[in-house]
Protein backbone atom coordinates (compact mmCIF):
# COMPACT_ATOMS: atom_id res chain seq x y z
CA UNK A 1 0.00 0.00 0.00
CA UNK A 2 1.45 3.27 -1.20
CA UNK A 3 -0.88 5.63 0.59
CA UNK A 4 -0.34 8.05 3.16
CA UNK A 5 0.52 6.08 5.93
CA UNK A 6 -1.55 8.52 8.64
CA UNK A 7 -4.90 7.19 6.88
CA UNK A 8 -7.10 4.45 8.09
CA UNK A 9 -6.45 1.28 6.04
CA UNK A 10 -9.64 1.22 3.94
CA UNK A 11 -10.46 -3.17 4.00
CA UNK A 12 -11.47 -4.79 0.50
CA UNK A 13 -15.15 -4.32 -0.55
CA UNK A 14 -14.93 -8.27 0.06
CA UNK A 15 -14.65 -7.81 3.47
CA UNK A 16 -17.91 -5.59 3.60
CA UNK A 17 -19.51 -8.10 1.70
CA UNK A 18 -18.98 -10.75 4.00
CA UNK A 19 -19.99 -8.49 7.38
CA UNK A 20 -23.11 -8.13 5.40
CA UNK A 21 -23.49 -11.74 4.70
CA UNK A 22 -22.91 -12.33 8.73
CA UNK A 23 -25.47 -10.07 9.59
CA UNK A 24 -27.91 -11.48 7.43
CA UNK A 25 -27.21 -15.26 8.45
CA UNK A 26 -26.21 -15.93 4.86
CA UNK A 27 -23.28 -18.15 3.53
CA UNK A 28 -21.28 -17.60 0.56
CA UNK A 29 -23.25 -20.83 -0.94
CA UNK A 30 -26.18 -18.88 -0.46
CA UNK A 31 -24.82 -15.72 -1.98
CA UNK A 32 -23.39 -17.58 -5.26
CA UNK A 33 -27.52 -19.10 -5.18
CA UNK A 34 -28.62 -15.68 -5.39
CA UNK A 35 -26.29 -14.56 -7.91
CA UNK A 36 -26.68 -17.50 -10.13
CA UNK A 37 -22.69 -18.20 -9.80
CA UNK A 38 -20.26 -20.73 -8.08
CA UNK A 39 -18.56 -20.46 -5.11
CA UNK A 40 -15.27 -20.44 -6.71
CA UNK A 41 -16.39 -17.69 -8.78
CA UNK A 42 -17.06 -15.41 -5.59
CA UNK A 43 -14.15 -16.34 -3.87
CA UNK A 44 -11.72 -13.69 -5.88
CA UNK A 45 -14.48 -11.47 -5.23
CA UNK A 46 -14.94 -11.92 -1.23
CA UNK A 47 -10.81 -12.54 -0.92
CA UNK A 48 -10.29 -8.88 -2.41
CA UNK A 49 -8.41 -10.64 -5.22
CA UNK A 50 -10.39 -9.23 -7.88
CA UNK A 51 -12.75 -5.68 -7.96
CA UNK A 52 -16.25 -4.98 -8.39
CA UNK A 53 -16.98 -4.50 -11.71
CA UNK A 54 -20.17 -1.91 -12.91
CA UNK A 55 -21.79 -5.23 -13.74
CA UNK A 56 -21.32 -7.20 -10.46
CA UNK A 57 -22.48 -3.77 -8.31
CA UNK A 58 -25.61 -3.75 -9.74
CA UNK A 59 -25.98 -7.11 -9.25
CA UNK A 60 -25.30 -6.56 -5.60
CA UNK A 61 -27.37 -3.50 -4.80
CA UNK A 62 -30.20 -5.86 -5.69
CA UNK A 63 -29.06 -8.36 -3.80
CA UNK A 64 -28.57 -6.15 -0.70
CA UNK A 65 -31.08 -3.86 -1.78
CA UNK A 66 -28.81 -0.88 -1.78
CA UNK A 67 -27.86 1.54 -4.90
CA UNK A 68 -24.75 0.01 -7.42
CA UNK A 69 -23.07 3.27 -6.28
CA UNK A 70 -22.20 2.32 -3.05
CA UNK A 71 -20.48 -0.66 -4.04
CA UNK A 72 -18.68 1.13 -6.78
CA UNK A 73 -17.66 3.94 -4.34
CA UNK A 74 -16.24 0.97 -1.73
CA UNK A 75 -14.30 -0.35 -4.55
CA UNK A 76 -13.21 3.02 -5.53
CA UNK A 77 -11.64 4.24 -2.55
CA UNK A 78 -9.77 1.03 -2.09
CA UNK A 79 -8.46 1.37 -5.72
CA UNK A 80 -7.27 4.81 -4.88
CA UNK A 81 -5.73 4.20 -1.83
CA UNK A 82 -3.41 1.39 -3.07
CA UNK A 83 -2.50 2.59 -6.43
CA UNK A 84 1.01 3.89 -6.84
CA UNK A 85 1.85 7.75 -6.16
CA UNK A 86 2.48 10.06 -9.00
CA UNK A 87 5.44 11.05 -10.31
CA UNK A 88 5.88 14.59 -8.32
CA UNK A 89 6.91 15.78 -11.58
CA UNK A 90 3.49 15.35 -12.58
CA UNK A 91 2.40 18.42 -10.12
CA UNK A 92 4.41 20.75 -10.69
CA UNK A 93 4.56 20.84 -14.40
CA UNK A 94 0.53 21.21 -14.11
CA UNK A 95 1.13 23.78 -11.59
CA UNK A 96 3.45 25.51 -13.50
CA UNK A 97 1.74 25.47 -16.63
CA UNK A 98 -1.32 26.71 -15.52
CA UNK A 99 0.79 29.92 -15.31
CA UNK A 100 3.97 30.17 -17.53
CA UNK A 101 4.20 28.56 -21.51
CA UNK A 102 6.28 25.63 -20.32
CA UNK A 103 5.57 23.86 -23.06
CA UNK A 104 6.29 26.02 -25.85
CA UNK A 105 9.48 27.26 -23.88
CA UNK A 106 10.69 23.81 -23.72
CA UNK A 107 10.29 23.34 -27.28
CA UNK A 108 11.90 26.35 -27.97
CA UNK A 109 14.83 25.06 -26.12
CA UNK A 110 14.61 28.28 -23.64
CA UNK A 111 14.56 25.55 -20.33
CA UNK A 112 15.12 21.61 -20.14
CA UNK A 113 12.18 19.28 -19.42
CA UNK A 114 13.29 17.10 -16.27
CA UNK A 115 12.37 16.23 -12.97
CA UNK A 116 10.36 18.73 -10.48
CA UNK A 117 12.95 20.29 -8.95
CA UNK A 118 15.11 20.63 -11.84
CA UNK A 119 12.16 22.30 -13.88
CA UNK A 120 11.20 24.84 -11.06
CA UNK A 121 14.33 26.03 -10.44
CA UNK A 122 14.86 26.56 -14.43
CA UNK A 123 11.69 28.63 -14.14
CA UNK A 124 13.01 30.71 -11.22
CA UNK A 125 16.16 31.37 -12.76
CA UNK A 126 14.09 32.06 -16.18
CA UNK A 127 12.00 34.63 -15.15
CA UNK A 128 14.17 36.18 -12.64
CA UNK A 129 12.40 35.73 -9.79
CA UNK A 130 13.19 35.36 -5.92
CA UNK A 131 10.60 32.26 -5.54
CA UNK A 132 8.38 29.62 -7.40
CA UNK A 133 5.07 31.82 -7.10
CA UNK A 134 5.69 34.81 -9.31
CA UNK A 135 7.08 36.44 -12.04
CA UNK A 136 10.51 38.46 -11.47
CA UNK A 137 9.69 42.48 -10.75
CA UNK A 138 11.21 43.58 -14.08
CA UNK A 139 10.55 46.86 -15.72
CA UNK A 140 9.82 47.44 -19.37
CA UNK A 141 8.60 49.02 -21.93
CA UNK A 142 6.76 47.08 -24.98
CA UNK A 143 4.83 47.43 -27.87
CA UNK A 144 2.20 44.66 -28.01
CA UNK A 145 -1.42 44.27 -28.92
CA UNK A 146 -3.15 44.25 -25.54
CA UNK A 147 -3.95 47.34 -22.52
CA UNK A 148 -4.44 44.75 -19.61
CA UNK A 149 -1.39 42.76 -17.81
CA UNK A 150 1.22 41.36 -20.06
CA UNK A 151 0.32 37.82 -20.56
CA UNK A 152 2.75 34.94 -19.10
CA UNK A 153 3.54 34.01 -23.19
CA UNK A 154 4.74 37.70 -23.54
CA UNK A 155 6.52 38.04 -20.52
CA UNK A 156 8.25 35.00 -21.07
CA UNK A 157 9.59 36.78 -24.23
CA UNK A 158 10.63 39.55 -22.74
CA UNK A 159 12.88 37.59 -20.20
CA UNK A 160 14.39 35.74 -23.12
CA UNK A 161 14.97 38.73 -24.53
CA UNK A 162 16.75 39.82 -21.33
CA UNK A 163 18.51 36.38 -21.18
CA UNK A 164 20.36 36.71 -24.47
CA UNK A 165 21.30 40.58 -23.28
CA UNK A 166 23.19 38.90 -20.51
CA UNK A 167 25.73 37.32 -22.92
CA UNK A 168 26.40 40.41 -24.67
CA UNK A 169 29.62 42.82 -24.64
CA UNK A 170 28.58 46.05 -25.23
CA UNK A 171 30.20 49.27 -24.35
CA UNK A 172 29.28 52.13 -22.04
CA UNK A 173 25.87 53.05 -22.45
CA UNK A 174 25.82 56.72 -23.50
CA UNK A 175 22.64 58.96 -24.14
CA UNK A 176 24.62 61.26 -26.47
CA UNK A 177 25.96 58.48 -29.10
CA UNK A 178 22.94 57.01 -29.02
CA UNK A 179 21.16 60.17 -29.92
CA UNK A 180 24.23 60.96 -32.53
CA UNK A 181 23.71 57.44 -33.97
CA UNK A 182 20.20 58.55 -35.24
CA UNK A 183 21.64 60.36 -38.35
CA UNK A 184 23.80 57.26 -39.07
CA UNK A 185 20.85 54.87 -38.66
CA UNK A 186 18.23 57.07 -41.31
CA UNK A 187 21.14 56.94 -43.90
CA UNK A 188 20.50 52.89 -43.98
CA UNK A 189 16.84 53.13 -44.49
CA UNK A 190 17.01 53.44 -48.31
CA UNK A 191 19.09 49.74 -48.55
CA UNK A 192 17.29 46.84 -46.75
CA UNK A 193 20.47 44.94 -46.86
CA UNK A 194 21.82 47.59 -44.69
CA UNK A 195 19.37 46.51 -41.64
CA UNK A 196 22.94 43.93 -40.75
CA UNK A 197 25.15 46.59 -39.59
CA UNK A 198 22.15 47.80 -37.02
CA UNK A 199 23.43 45.13 -33.95
CA UNK A 200 26.87 46.46 -34.33
CA UNK A 201 26.07 50.50 -34.41
CA UNK A 202 23.56 50.45 -31.74
CA UNK A 203 26.37 48.02 -29.41
CA UNK A 204 28.95 50.85 -30.04
CA UNK A 205 26.42 53.24 -27.75
CA UNK A 206 26.08 50.24 -24.65
CA UNK A 207 22.84 49.20 -26.12
CA UNK A 208 22.12 45.70 -26.10
CA UNK A 209 19.84 44.59 -29.57
CA UNK A 210 18.44 40.84 -29.41
CA UNK A 211 15.80 39.52 -31.87
CA UNK A 212 13.43 36.44 -30.44
CA UNK A 213 10.78 35.06 -32.24
CA UNK A 214 7.73 35.33 -30.53
CA UNK A 215 5.75 32.09 -28.93
CA UNK A 216 2.58 31.00 -30.23
CA UNK A 217 -0.44 33.69 -30.10
CA UNK A 218 2.27 36.76 -28.31
CA UNK A 219 1.88 39.45 -30.52
CA UNK A 220 4.39 42.10 -29.37
CA UNK A 221 6.98 43.04 -31.67
CA UNK A 222 8.95 45.37 -30.15
CA UNK A 223 10.32 45.72 -26.31
CA UNK A 224 12.54 48.01 -24.32
CA UNK A 225 14.18 46.56 -20.98
CA UNK A 226 16.90 47.86 -19.02
CA UNK A 227 19.18 44.98 -17.31
CA UNK A 228 20.19 47.99 -15.24
CA UNK A 229 20.03 51.64 -14.75
CA UNK A 230 22.75 51.73 -17.09
CA UNK A 231 22.05 48.57 -19.60
CA UNK A 232 19.20 49.10 -21.68
CA UNK A 233 18.36 45.96 -24.26
CA UNK A 234 15.86 46.66 -27.14
CA UNK A 235 14.46 43.75 -28.44
CA UNK A 236 12.64 43.00 -31.66
CA UNK A 237 10.58 39.89 -33.49
CA UNK A 238 9.99 41.26 -36.35
CA UNK A 239 6.61 39.88 -36.35
CA UNK A 240 5.85 41.93 -39.37
CA UNK A 241 8.59 41.10 -41.27
CA UNK A 242 8.70 44.45 -43.49
CA UNK A 243 11.18 46.69 -43.52
CA UNK A 244 9.03 50.32 -42.79
CA UNK A 245 7.51 47.80 -39.50
CA UNK A 246 11.25 47.35 -38.51
CA UNK A 247 12.22 51.04 -38.75
CA UNK A 248 9.05 52.18 -37.13
CA UNK A 249 9.60 49.46 -34.51
CA UNK A 250 13.50 50.50 -33.82
CA UNK A 251 12.92 54.18 -33.88
CA UNK A 252 10.22 53.71 -31.14
CA UNK A 253 12.34 51.64 -29.00
CA UNK A 254 15.47 53.63 -29.45
CA UNK A 255 13.27 56.47 -27.67
CA UNK A 256 12.38 54.91 -24.98
CA UNK A 257 15.97 53.99 -24.25
CA UNK A 258 16.75 57.90 -24.92
CA UNK A 259 14.21 58.77 -22.69
CA UNK A 260 14.34 56.19 -19.92
CA UNK A 261 11.44 54.91 -19.90
CA UNK A 262 10.90 51.31 -18.89
CA UNK A 263 12.83 51.50 -15.92
CA UNK A 264 9.99 51.93 -13.17
CA UNK A 265 7.12 50.90 -14.88
CA UNK A 266 5.92 46.87 -15.44
CA UNK A 267 5.07 48.15 -19.18
CA UNK A 268 4.39 51.03 -21.98
CA UNK A 269 1.96 49.24 -24.16
CA UNK A 270 1.15 50.13 -27.48
CA UNK A 271 -0.90 48.76 -30.86
CA UNK A 272 1.43 47.12 -33.45
CA UNK A 273 1.96 48.86 -36.53
CA UNK A 274 0.69 46.84 -39.47
CA UNK A 275 -2.86 45.37 -40.40
CA UNK A 276 -4.17 44.17 -37.38
CA UNK A 277 -3.46 47.59 -35.83
CA UNK A 278 -5.63 49.16 -33.83
CA UNK A 279 -5.67 52.63 -32.86
CA UNK A 280 -4.30 53.43 -29.19
CA UNK A 281 -6.85 56.19 -28.18
CA UNK A 282 -5.93 57.46 -24.28
CA UNK A 283 -2.21 55.95 -24.90
CA UNK A 284 0.09 56.52 -22.13
CA UNK A 285 2.48 59.72 -22.82
CA UNK A 286 5.57 57.80 -23.14
CA UNK A 287 3.94 55.80 -25.92
CA UNK A 288 3.14 58.86 -27.84
CA UNK A 289 6.36 60.73 -27.63
CA UNK A 290 7.56 56.80 -28.96
CA UNK A 291 5.17 57.03 -31.72
CA UNK A 292 6.13 60.72 -32.40
CA UNK A 293 9.38 60.13 -32.81
CA UNK A 294 9.24 57.06 -35.12
CA UNK A 295 6.91 58.54 -37.61
CA UNK A 296 9.02 61.51 -38.11
CA UNK A 297 12.51 59.50 -38.17
CA UNK A 298 10.94 57.22 -41.08
CA UNK A 299 8.87 60.38 -42.93
CA UNK A 300 8.97 63.74 -41.16
CA UNK A 301 5.63 64.20 -40.39
CA UNK A 302 4.89 67.64 -42.10
CA UNK A 303 6.37 66.28 -45.35
CA UNK A 304 4.52 63.17 -45.08
CA UNK A 305 1.19 65.24 -44.51
CA UNK A 306 1.52 67.50 -47.51
CA UNK A 307 2.18 64.75 -49.49
CA UNK A 308 -0.80 62.86 -48.84
CA UNK A 309 -3.01 66.49 -49.01
CA UNK A 310 -1.83 67.07 -52.14
CA UNK A 311 -1.86 63.83 -53.93
CA UNK A 312 -4.79 62.39 -51.96
CA UNK A 313 -7.14 60.64 -53.03
CA UNK A 314 -4.83 59.26 -56.54
CA UNK A 315 -1.23 58.33 -55.54
CA UNK A 316 0.26 56.97 -58.15
CA UNK A 317 3.58 54.32 -58.15
CA UNK A 318 5.47 56.90 -59.49
CA UNK A 319 4.84 59.53 -57.13
CA UNK A 320 5.08 57.44 -54.46
CA UNK A 321 8.94 56.33 -55.71
CA UNK A 322 9.88 59.74 -56.28
CA UNK A 323 8.46 60.66 -52.82
CA UNK A 324 10.66 58.22 -51.58
CA UNK A 325 13.99 58.60 -52.96
CA UNK A 326 13.13 62.63 -52.11
CA UNK A 327 12.91 61.50 -48.46
CA UNK A 328 15.93 59.45 -49.26
CA UNK A 329 14.39 56.10 -47.72
CA UNK A 330 13.08 53.06 -49.74
CA UNK A 331 9.86 53.05 -51.29
CA UNK A 332 8.47 50.32 -48.53
CA UNK A 333 8.99 53.09 -45.87
CA UNK A 334 6.84 55.80 -47.87
CA UNK A 335 4.27 52.47 -49.00
CA UNK A 336 3.76 51.66 -44.92
CA UNK A 337 2.67 54.95 -44.42
CA UNK A 338 0.18 55.39 -47.07
CA UNK A 339 -1.17 52.15 -46.16
CA UNK A 340 -1.76 53.10 -42.19
CA UNK A 341 -3.71 56.49 -43.85
CA UNK A 342 -5.54 54.87 -46.23
CA UNK A 343 -5.99 51.46 -44.61
CA UNK A 344 -5.24 49.60 -47.37
CA UNK A 345 -2.93 47.14 -46.50
CA UNK A 346 -3.10 45.97 -50.26
CA UNK A 347 -1.75 49.27 -51.99
CA UNK A 348 1.88 48.65 -53.39
CA UNK A 349 2.59 45.42 -51.51
CA UNK A 350 5.53 44.67 -53.46
CA UNK A 351 7.68 47.24 -52.33
CA UNK A 352 7.28 45.92 -48.43
CA UNK A 353 10.53 43.51 -48.30
CA UNK A 354 11.39 41.39 -46.12
CA UNK A 355 13.36 42.31 -43.53
CA UNK A 356 14.38 39.29 -41.20
CA UNK A 357 17.30 36.83 -43.39
CA UNK A 358 19.22 40.05 -43.26
CA UNK A 359 19.22 40.92 -40.02
CA UNK A 360 19.61 37.43 -38.60
CA UNK A 361 23.18 37.88 -40.46
CA UNK A 362 24.56 40.21 -37.38
CA UNK A 363 22.12 40.07 -34.40
CA UNK A 364 21.93 37.42 -31.28
CA UNK A 365 18.66 35.93 -32.34
CA UNK A 366 16.84 33.30 -31.33
CA UNK A 367 13.75 30.79 -33.33
CA UNK A 368 12.73 30.25 -36.84
CA UNK A 369 14.42 26.72 -36.17
CA UNK A 370 17.47 27.90 -34.32
CA UNK A 371 18.01 28.13 -30.56
CA UNK A 372 20.31 30.72 -29.10
CA UNK A 373 23.05 29.70 -26.57
CA UNK A 374 22.35 30.54 -23.39
CA UNK A 375 23.10 30.36 -19.70
CA UNK A 376 20.73 30.20 -16.69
Amino acid sequence: MTGNSNQVAIEPPGTFIKMELEARGWSQRDLAFILGQTEQQLNPLLSGKRGITPDMARLLGDTFNTSPEFFLSLQGRYDLQNSKEPDPAVKTRAGLQAHFPVRDMIRRGWIQDGEASLLQLQMSRFFEAANDDRLGDIAFAAKRTHYDAAPPHQLAWVFRVRQLARQMEVETFSTEELRALLPKLRSLMVDPEAVASVPSLLAGCGVRFVVVEVLPNAKIDGVCTWLDDASPVIGMSTLYDRLDNFWFVLRHEIEHVLQGHGKQSIGMLDHLTGESANDANGAADEETVANTAAADFCVPSAKMSSFYARKHPYFSERDVVGFAALMAVHPAIVVGQLQKRMKRFDYLRKYQVSVRRHLLKEAIADGWGNVAEAQL
